[in-house]
């Protein structure tokens, strides 16, 4: 899997916004079986710093992504600043206690995860998080910036990702923690996976439905509202002239279906606060039908990129400045 960059400022495309309720809905749901069957799922002190190779990456890193951060530490044994920076990344595995999972990459042995991170030089610190890689640092870095860069990388992790850490029992056996496919299924994971199907097959239509089949039984539930949403966004964009659509945009700036379209567009292209810009415009200058037209598919968006995404913030308040 070809890894990439995600900023950890807050720029989302689809993609990572569906890997983030993925994410949060995996972590609640191996949280809520630990409590039904009186587990802990506690792993040791060791199995916080693990070895990894090309051949295990995809299950030591990308599906442990999905219930706690792995920061990634590219080392050589020729690498001097590495064998200074590797045992502080080591001992503050330990002593953030489960907050993040250490994967250590020898280089020489696995040119092929080099080369996919477009690693430069070492050492070279990465993290993923449920699936995406984040750049950290390169170089030997100060105890204090990794500190820093650590702390930012968890709270990112929980607040957007729902990913809390491994609980850690210091007398757990190296080797303990359960498998990422010992997760039992959760009751709508068949109609997630159908709508997921109808997504890789371009059939968004089987797509929306799938989903809209989840929310009839569960009306909160989130991985399902963030896929109706996405689906019927890129339903309504399916068929759009981009250039007609802008143009029309552009030349009529008073017709609010063709803002509407634009910022549909807009969305689907990634640029959130192009979307949510333009719509905060046409309410504020519009009235009646047209002013919730535009309201509507506003809150519409929302839901695509997620009520805690700081663009969603920011355009909540610029909407409410607009109404009233």
């Amino acid at each position: 899997m070809q890894p990439r960059n995600m900023s950890m400022s807050g720029v989302v495309d689809l993609a990572a916004v569906k890997a983030a309720q993925e994410a949060k809905a995996k972590a609640e749901q191996a949280r809520a079986e630990a409590a039904r069957t009186g587990g802990t799922g506690a792993v040791s002190p060791a199995d916080l710093v693990i070895d990894v190779d090309e051949a295990g990456f995809e299950r030591d890193v990308l599906q442990r992504s999905t219930e706690v951060p792995v920061v990634i530490d590219f080392w050589a044994e020729w690498c001097e600043p590495c064998k200074q920076l590797s045992p502080v990344l080591e001992r503050l595995a330990v002593e953030y206690n489960g907050r993040f999972l250490l994967a250590k990459i020898d280089v020489d042995a696995n040119q092929m995860l080099m080369q996919q991170f477009g690693i430069q030089g070492i050492p070279a610190v990465f993290a993923v998080v449920a699936g995406q890689a984040l750049p950290l640092f390169q170089g030997a870095a100060g105890e204090a910036q990794i500190r820093q860069t650590l702390d930012q990388l968890v709270q990112v992790a929980e607040q957007r990702f729902g990913l809390t850490g491994l609980a850690v029992d210091p007398e757990a056996e190296p080797g303990a923690a359960p498998a990422a496919d010992e997760v039992p299924a959760g009751p709508y994971d068949s109609l997630l996976e159908a709508a997921a199907r109808a997504l890789d097959g371009n059939d968004l239509d089987g797509a929306v439905q799938a989903y809209k089949n989840v929310l009839a039984e569960d009306p909160a539930h989130p991985e399902a509202k963030l896929g109706l949403a996405q689906a019927e966004l890129l339903r309504r964009v399916r068929d759009m002239d981009p250039q007609q659509v802008r143009k029309d945009a552009a030349e009529k700036p008073g017709d609010v279906p063709a803002q509407i379209a634009a910022a549909d567009l807009d969305l689907a292209g990634g640029h959130v606060e192009d979307a949510f810009g333009r719509l905060v415009d046409t309410v504020a200058r519009t009235a009646g039908d047209d002013r919730e037209a535009a309201r509507v598919r506003l809150l519409e968006l929302f839901d695509v990129v997620g009520a805690d995404h700081p663009a969603v913030v920011a355009a909540r308040r610029a909407l409410a400045r607009a109404l009233f």
